[in-house]
């Protein structure tokens, strides 16, 4: 009788490979099999051995290959035919990256799983950028969403929403590239100040990361002009404004949109 597999999922950061935590490395070393997400670092897989299998069930915008209901099953299947398997996914496999189901599925299903925590992209790529989600004297608190849902696109709620009007919280958007002319929308009818600081980080933690800074009321505008395209993260609040940190305006990879036009 085969000893019984197991699944750990594991968090592969924003994209850099040396952002993987060590648990991470030591997961992915002893692993038979590699499920992986489409913007996990490349160099890992590379340095994958000849006896691991690795399945891509990388989902990209508008186009998930391979359904969430098979990603579970696919892990289940290799795990009771004895293997360790890694479920690779990016960012933390519990913010927004359907950890939690699959980590379901198994339980159910009466296989071992197990996490490892990842680098959040919601933390780390705007701190890459020079962006402090909090900062004495700014803010003190922060709020994270994502403009994307199973169903589709999702409008931003009230409390995202009273982040940005009340001054209460910055607001970190996730996967809302397509989604931000509504985003816009939304919180200028809401009442929002037009100036509201924005900064929209493309490809966070990689040698083609990109800033875009701009006010609030002209975000999506030039968004569009500079052809920003996903991964991104998107930072609405005082902490987004150029020049809070020194130096920061001064950063070769910073694109500075005139909020007046």
């Amino acid at each position: 009788m085969s000893a019984p597999g197991h699944v750990t999922l594991v968090g592969a950061g924003p994209g850099a490979a040396d952002l993987l935590t060590y648990r991470a490395w030591r997961a992915i070393a002893r692993a038979d099999v590699v499920v992986h997400d489409r913007l996990v670092p490349s160099e890992v897989l590379e340095d994958l051995g000849d006896d691991v299998e690795v399945i891509d069930v990388g989902k990209a915008p508008g186009a998930h290959k391979v359904p969430q209901d098979e990603i579970n099953a696919l892990l289940v299947r290799h795990a009771r035919a004895g293997r360790h398997v890694v479920r690779l996914k990016g960012g933390d496999p519990f913010v927004f990256g359907r950890g939690g189901e699959e980590y379901a599925a198994c339980a159910a299903a009466g296989v071992a799983v197990d996490v490892v925590p990842g680098v959040s992209s919601a933390l780390s790529v705007p701190a890459l950028a020079g962006i402090p989600l909090t900062h004495r004297g700014t803010t003190t608190a922060f709020h994270v969403v994502t403009a994307h849902t199973r169903t589709g696109e999702q409008d931003l709620d009230d409390v995202a929403v009273a982040c940005v009007t009340q001054h209460a919280a910055t607001l970190v958007v996730l996967m809302g590239v397509s989604s931000l002319p509504a985003i816009v929308t939304r919180l200028l009818d809401a009442g929002a100040d037009p100036d509201t600081p924005v900064a929209i980080v493309e490809r966070g933690s990689t040698p083609e990361q990109r800033v875009t800074r701009v006010g609030l009321d002209l975000a999506a505008k030039r968004a569009d002009e500079l052809g920003v395209r996903a991964p991104a993260v998107i930072v609405v609040g005082d902490v987004a404004a150029p020049g809070l940190l020194e130096g920061v305006s001064d950063r070769r990879d910073v694109v500075l949109g005139d909020a007046r036009g």
